[in-house]
């Protein structure tokens, strides 16, 4: 019996880009101890199957610190949605659950249990479904503002935001708080640290994005993920679970 751990990543078509991040696939999860989780700004709903067959569907709040999971689940499927989503797609604020979770019904978007048998199946059907959610209307000003906070990395002030999407410091701010329970600064900062990975992923272990210094690097880095980039670099036992995907196939 393969106990590899197993990851499967399907990109969106461009009609979902702007709320799907990807849909993505574990299986033999428990052949990792200790996985540590680290933040990347996104919004994951998980479906899994229980040991009696049934289904548990789980969403999960922003991360704004790594934390260690042990999975007592073997595979899981999963959405994991670009911030926008939230208020257009998901249609429930996630400020309380910050760095933790929400169970929500079994039977949540009609899935069932034959319906986690196959990915591709899964990504159709959540596809499908999240299509019929889209929004005729879009605030245009959080549009913008989430392009252009991904597109600097989160390398761009809150001061700049406001001038090109006409959108007050102080209505960002109380946005972000409300509909995601952090800042913008922090989940910049978050962004920021997700595009860092790649460099340190090449074994580029100095920063090479806006860091003050070396050491306002490392600070960040470990309050991020727990560890120095030197230890990310070498993720010891596939532990950290996002660098799967830099993972060649």
């Amino acid at each position: 019996m393969d106990n590899t751990l197993n990851y499967k990543l399907i990109k969106p078509d461009d009609s979902l880009a702007d709320y799907v991040f990807c849909f993505s696939a574990f299986q033999n999860l428990r052949s990792i101890s200790d996985a540590v989780i680290i933040p990347n700004g996104k919004i994951d709903l998980i479906f899994t199957k229980t040991k009696n067959n049934a289904i548990s569907v789980y969403l999960i709040g922003i991360e704004t610190k790594p934390k260690t999971a042990n999975f007592d689940v073997f595979s899981f499927f999963a959405v994991s949605f670009n911030p926008l989503a939230v208020e257009y797609i998901l249609q429930q604020p996630i400020a309380d659950i910050l760095n933790s979770a929400r169970e929500l019904p079994n039977d949540f978007w009609g899935f069932n249990s034959d319906d986690l048998n196959d990915f591709d199946v899964f990504c159709e059907k959540a596809s499908q479904k999240i299509r019929s959610l889209l929004p005729k209307e879009t605030d245009e000003r959080k549009r913008k503002l989430f392009d252009l906070i991904l597109a600097a990395n989160g390398e761009i002030s809150i001061k700049e935001l406001s001038e090109k999407v006409a959108w007050s410091e102080r209505q960002i701010n109380r946005y972000f708080n409300q509909q995601f329970g952090l800042s913008l600064k922090v989940y910049c900062n978050i962004l920021r640290f997700q595009a860092s990975l790649s460099h340190i992923n090449e074994g580029s272990l100095y920063p090479q994005l806006n860091y003050t210094d070396q050491s306002h690097f490392i600070k960040e880095i470990k309050k991020l993920s727990g560890v120095s980039p030197k230890e990310l670099f070498k993720n010891d036992n596939d532990r950290f679970l996002q660098f799967l995907a830099y993972k060649k196939p």
